[in-house]
């Protein structure tokens, strides 16, 4: 009767880079509304990241916390030293007894992991905890991926430009070698479908999505009933975050003042401006950055634009006093670092947003009902590409056709005239463009209903939670276990 009565509890260990632990800390925050009790596994360099946002949650009577994993002493792998660019390769094998004897000692309804931590499974499968996996990508991506390792597409064209369709898909997709993630597939296939990430996630219960049914429901049954993997649809996760403070403060601290963000957007025509951000991790030569420059400041158009570290230098070179010529004439705004995306995604003045097409920010663009220019880089974001521009039809391509790791030059640099005109196409209005605003205001509103009561997110949620309570020992199982030991 206890352990069937008392609160479900689930425990959240999120990867170190920002793209991974942003979610998980939405989604942990998500479930803890469904009546969880939500525990955060995270290092000490991270609290400082989403501490404010949980001590709201805590304060508005949510069952929520926060447990610091303590890095060993040995810290070879230089874990107390990372941050939220941290990379998918960074080994966080140290932390495994650490994660062991806590699941030992808490014993947790479920354990819901990142598989960049590749060697999770371990752990929880020697103490009986059930394992659920997050992996922050959409079921779209999913099913591109299956087709390719399940049929070798990619191996049946002569060059890496030449185009390929995926087998087996709802719609028409082509893709290139060149497209493809290099470890994966264009090395070979004896590297797809057996390293530890996979087994992870095949030994698992089962997956949670960032996503929800109404965006991609041919592919979600694809997934389920081709594939066959269990999954539940729970997203858009960024959508818990509700008031200004939480949508302000996400992730690491802005390097600009949000008021002086929202004043400067408050000048701005309604649908005027374009937001430009590659995500957190991506590396652009200085080469690749002078050509986005010329290209933005030639379309005319008004923008803001977050620019990163780049791989000649860590900081933004003001190319031929571009940076000077647009605080002067107030046609852009540069950021150098982080930026409030939510807060900039849902003004008013935003009227597109040109993106890496990662899984977090091609969400966060739909969930804003912003229309977008698409410029795919690494991971699976070349297919994410293809869902935005072929399959819902609310983006333009810019032209990007080079997969490459997230630190590693491009051979192909995109010019400022592919930019400018993608800019212009898109911004510059017309019938096209119109009818994407009408399609991309339409799976707002309709992501918007799916996590509130009733929606297709917040049912599997709740679905999720009656069968994890299900795998709970009965009381005659506990007792017996007891008498065991």
């Amino acid at each position: 009767m206890g352990s069937q009565a008392r609160c479900l509890e689930i425990f959240f260990f999120p990867f170190v880079g920002g793209g991974h632990l942003i979610p998980m800390i939405d989604l942990a925050r998500l479930f803890s509304t469904h009546g969880v009790k939500s525990t955060i596994i995270t290092f000490p360099n991270d609290v400082a990241v989403f501490q404010k946002s949980i001590n709201r949650d805590q304060q508005s009577g949510l069952d929520i916390d926060l447990f610091i994993l303590r890095v060993p002493a040995d810290d070879d792998a230089g874990l107390s030293k990372i941050d939220m660019s941290a990379p998918p390769v960074t080994d966080t094998s140290a932390l495994q007894e650490p994660l062991k004897q806590l699941l030992k000692d808490r014993r947790p309804d479920c354990l819901v992991t990142d598989p960049f931590h590749r060697w999770v499974a371990d752990a929880t499968d020697e103490v009986e905890v059930p394992r659920i996996i997050f992996n922050g990508n959409c079921c779209f991506a999913d099913c591109c991926g299956d087709s390719v390792e399940r049929h070798s597409p990619h191996t049946k064209v002569d060059s890496d430009s030449e185009p390929f369709i995926l087998p087996g898909l709802p719609d028409r997709i082509e893709l290139t070698r060149s497209q493809l993630p290099l470890g994966l597939f264009r090395m070979g296939n004896e590297y797809s479908g057996k390293n530890k990430m996979v087994i992870t996630e095949h030994n698992s219960f089962g997956r949670v999505v960032n996503s929800f049914y109404e965006l991609e429901p041919a592919y979600v049954d694809h997934c389920r009933n081709v594939i066959g993997k269990k999954v539940w649809l729970v997203g858009p996760v960024s959508l818990c975050n509700k008031n200004l403070e939480d949508k302000a403060e996400r992730g690491q601290k802005a390097s600009i003042d949000q008021q002086n963000c929202l004043n400067w957007l408050a000048c701005k025509n309604p649908r005027s401006v374009l937001y430009v951000s590659f995500g957190s991790l991506a590396r652009l030569s200085s080469t690749q950055l002078r050509e986005i420059a010329s290209g933005l400041e030639n379309s005319g158009h008004p923008f803001i634009w977050v620019v990163g570290k780049t791989l000649d230098n860590d900081n933004f070179v003001d190319f031929d006093g571009f940076e000077e010529r647009m605080m002067e004439n107030k046609k852009g705004l540069i950021i150098k670092g982080w930026a409030p995306q939510l807060l900039i995604l849902e003004h008013e003045a935003i009227g597109g947003f040109m993106t890496h097409c990662g899984w977090n920010s091609t969400l966060e663009g739909v969930c804003a009902g912003v229309p977008m220019i698409t410029w795919p880089l690494s991971a699976e974001q070349f297919s994410n590409e293809k869902l935005v521009t072929d399959v819902l039809k609310i983006g333009i391509k810019v032209g990007s056709e080079e997969w490459a790791s997230w630190q590693a030059e491009r051979k192909v640099v995109v010019g400022r005239e592919k930019v400018e005109a993608a800019v212009a196409r898109l911004m510059s209005g017309g019938e096209e463009v119109v009818e994407m605003r009408r399609r991309v205001k339409e799976l707002a509103e309709l992501g918007r209903r799916a996590v509130e009561e009733g929606g297709s997110s917040f049912d599997d949620v709740n679905l999720l939670i009656e069968e994890l309570k299900c795998l709970r020992p009965t009381v005659g199982e506990v007792a017996e276990s007891v008498a065991a030991q």
